[in-house]
C-alpha cells in the first residue's frame, strides 16, 4: 500500500461477483488482476504492471467502492472522527504484516476507511494521472459541502483550491490533499436528488473516452452520465458496473 498521510492511498471494490468484476474492470480500465492471500478469504488486486492500484473482495448483497485514507494512528483517528460527528462501522482490525484499518463514515454519511501500513510493507511508486489505470479524481456527493469540507480539512489537512459555480447544481468545491496540484485532487458537490446517501466516487484514468464507453457497454455496464468535457479539457463519464457498483472514468481525450 501507499502511505502518503492524509491522502486516499488505496481503493477497494466490494462486489457480489469477483470473477465478473475482475473481467469488467480489466477490460474497461486496463488493469491486470492478482489473487492475494488474505485472512478473510480471497482478495484480488487490480494492478498496473506489478504495482497494485486497488483491491477487490466478495461481499454478498453489496456492491460499491470505498477509499482508504492513510493516517499515522488508526485508533487516534477513530476517536477524532467520532468526536467530529462521524460513525464507526468496523472497529480497528489488523491484517498481520500489512496494515491496521477501520471503516467509518463522515458526519454526512459517506463511507471511508482509515489505515496505517505496517512499516515492513513495500511501497512501490504508483503511476500518477493521466497514466492509464491510475486514479485521476476523487468526488464527494454530500448533503453539506461546508460541513463535509470542514471535516476532511480538520481531520486530514485538506485545503480548498477553489469553488466553481455549476448553476442549478450549486457549487463544486475543488480540494487538494497536500501536494498542491494546480487542478487539485478532487471535488465536493451537493448530492443530486437521485443519490439517496452521501458517498465517494472515484475516477479511473483510461486511454480515450470513446473507446472506453464502448468497452463499458460491451462488458454489460451502463453509462449513466456523459461523456462530457470538464474544465482542463478532459472527458468524463459516470457509470455502473454489471454488479451495480458506481464508478467513473476520466480521459485526456475524447
Amino acid at each position: 500500500m501507499f502511505t502518503a498521510k492524509g491522502k486516499f492511498s488505496w481503493y477497494e471494490l466490494m462486489t457480489s461477483d469477483t470473477k465478473a468484476a475482475a473481467e469488467f474492470y480489466s477490460d474497461v480500465v486496463g488493469w491486470s488482476t492478482q489473487e492475494m492471500p488474505s485472512p478473510g478469504g480471497h482478495y484480488t488486486t487490480f494492478n498496473i504492471g506489478n504495482v497494485g492500484m486497488a483491491g477487490m473482495l466478495h461481499l454478498e448483497g453489496h456492491c460499491g467502492w470505498i477509499g482508504y485514507i492513510s493516517v499515522d494512528d488508526v485508533d487516534a483517528h477513530i476517536e477524532k472522527i467520532v468526536e467530529a460527528g462521524g460513525k464507526l462501522w468496523k472497529p480497528a482490525t489488523d491484517i498481520p504484516g500489512m496494515l491496521r484499518f477501520a471503516v467509518l463514515s463522515d458526519p454526512q454519511g459517506a463511507a471511508i476507511a482509515v489505515f496505517t501500513s505496517d512499516p515492513a510493507m513495500p511501497s512501490p511508486v504508483r503511476p500518477l494521472p493521466p497514466a492509464t489505470g491510475s486514479i485521476g479524481w476523487h468526488e464527494l456527493y454530500t448533503s453539506d459541502i461546508d460541513g463535509g469540507f470542514d471535516f476532511y480539512s480538520k481531520l486530514f489537512g485538506w485545503t480548498k483550491v477553489n469553488d466553481m459555480d455549476m448553476g442549478p447544481m450549486g457549487l463544486y468545491r475543488v480540494f487538494d490533499q497536500g501536494e498542491h496540484h494546480q487542478m487539485g485532487d478532487g471535488g465536493m458537490m451537493t448530492k443530486p436528488p437521485h443519490i439517496p446517501v452521501s458517498n465517494w466516487n472515484f475516477y479511473f484514468c483510461v486511454d480515450s473516452m470513446g473507446a472506453a464507453v464502448e468497452r463499458v457497454k460491451a462488458g454489460g455496464g451502463q453509462v449513466l452520465n456523459g461523456p462530457m468535457q470538464v474544465p482542463g479539457g478532459g472527458w468524463i463519464i459516470n457509470g455502473q458496473d454489471p454488479q451495480g457498483a458506481m464508478f467513473s472514468l476520466v480521459a485526456s481525450g475524447e
